[in-house]
């Protein structure tokens, strides 16, 4: 098979096959406590993006994918498989993230595909402005965009403690930043292209002490069935994907109790983030053609609609 069929994943670095569950069945999560946006580096165990699992397979080929949120966690592990599937990548990341973006890019790279990181708030419709412009820019155009950016913040005592300022950052960047980017991405979007949203569990079993942020997952199914129907004369197909518990930067710096993070779904585990690439890369791929509206669940075993 030819590079560019495998993703141009250089013979140096190929992954050495296995599944992340294989690695660490049942591990122990210690107690950790992060300032957020949190840090990878200084998480344990170590979240596992694919970097030594996931092999490419050409799956898509040639594509051109912005993924917001993309230098840690879910948009990290889907960045490293759409690359290793022969996409070009770019990424939004917050400012204060440009560490733990370089990594990603050098994952993007590694993979032999593009890599453009943009460090941008997308709270700001000026900022997503600037991001999809750099994207299209830079790519040529955005076959498949993942709007994953999300931000949230436990609360003990519910609504009586998220405070005004809260509820509007997690508004303003799981749904504005969605809205504003997805709307100024369309056009750069042909026919054949696909959005995949990331959505939750939350958005069906919220839980008290997320309110603000299950109320966000909640509109984004929503908005991604209602998109859906509104695109499928423009050839655009809109999915999402709902996570379960996932193991990334952003539990040991919102939530305040990580040793028990995961314990209660059905594989007694949170997932890594390895685990839900997939997913995205079936969405985006030719094997999904005919799928649209759909929600793609990945819970742990955690039964939802």
């Amino acid at each position: 098979m030819s590079p560019e069929a495998t993703g141009n994943q250089p013979t140096g670095n190929q992954p050495t096959g296995g599944h992340p569950a294989d690695k660490h069945p049942k591990p122990e999560y210690p107690q950790q406590d992060q300032r957020h946006p949190g840090d990878t580096e200084e998480m344990e165990p170590r979240p596992d993006h694919g970097e030594r699992t996931y092999r490419g397979s050409g799956r898509l080929a040639g594509r051109c994918a912005l993924i917001t949120g993309g230098d840690s966690g879910i948009g990290r592990a889907v960045a490293l498989a759409f690359a290793r599937e022969g996409a070009d990548v770019a990424f939004s990341h917050l400012p204060e993230e440009e560490n733990e973006a370089r990594e990603t890019a050098r994952l993007v790279e590694d993979a032999g595909r593009r890599a453009v990181a943009v460090a941008c708030d997308i709270r700001e419709e000026a900022e997503c402005r600037r991001l999809v412009q750099r994207a299209a820019a830079d790519l040529g155009r955005i076959d498949v965009l993942v709007n994953n950016a999300a931000f949230q913040m436990a609360q003990s005592d519910g609504i009586d403690g998220i405070s005004t300022e809260q509820f509007d950052r997690v508004m303003r960047t799981n749904l504005y930043g969605m809205f504003f980017i997805t709307k100024l991405a369309l056009p750069h979007i042909p026919q054949g292209g696909c959005i995949i949203n990331t959505t939750s569990v939350q958005a069906y079993q919220p839980k008290p002490h997320l309110l603000d942020y299950a109320m966000t997952k909640g509109a984004i199914v929503t908005f991604t069935q209602g998109l859906a129907q509104n695109l499928a004369e423009r050839g655009i197909r809109v999915n999402a994907v709902a996570p379960g518990p996932v193991w990334t930067p952003l539990i040991p710096s919102t939530l305040p109790d990580t040793s028990q993070f995961g314990a209660k779904s059905l594989l007694q585990r949170p997932a890594q983030p390895a685990e839900m690439a997939p997913g995205y890369v079936y969405l985006a791929s030719e094997d999904a053609t005919y799928v649209t509206a759909e929600i793609l669940n990945a819970t742990g075993g955690t039964p939802l609609p």
